[in-house]
């Protein structure tokens, strides 16, 4: 029996999630990337293929606050700001896209601090 690698494996779910997960111009899709020192969220309107707002671990706003802090009190700040954003366009309800990760640890820190924000999902 052979193993399959990790990553190969993730993105399988996520195809997999991805089958039945979309996007619409009502209720957009967050989605998270997940990399080894960084975080990314974006809000994807599959209908139209646009990418609405997003946020990451890069962003000015957020690098000076971030430092110092573990990575899922980065996760945070990104699901607060990419939250923010998204209310500032008048996005309230969003349909959570965990990319074929566990929603335990970082993802699920951004998740829970952008619906302290105010979005829906």
């Amino acid at each position: 029996m052979s193993q399959v690698e990790p990553r190969v494996a993730r993105l399988r779910r996520h195809s997999r999630a991805r089958a039945k997960v979309k996007g619409t111009t009502s209720r957009p899709r967050l989605c998270v990337f997940r990399s080894l020192n960084h975080i990314y969220a974006q809000v994807v309107d599959d209908s139209l293929g646009h990418t609405l707002t997003h946020a990451s671990t890069l962003d000015p706003e957020i690098k000076g606050e971030a430092v110092g802090k573990v990575k899922a009190a980065k996760a945070g700040l990104v699901g607060s700001l990419v939250a923010k954003r998204a209310l500032g366009k008048e996005i309230t309800q969003v349909v959570f896209d965990r990319s074929g990760y566990k929603y335990h640890g970082r993802v699920k820190a951004l998740a829970e601090a952008a619906r302290q924000e105010g979005l829906k999902f």
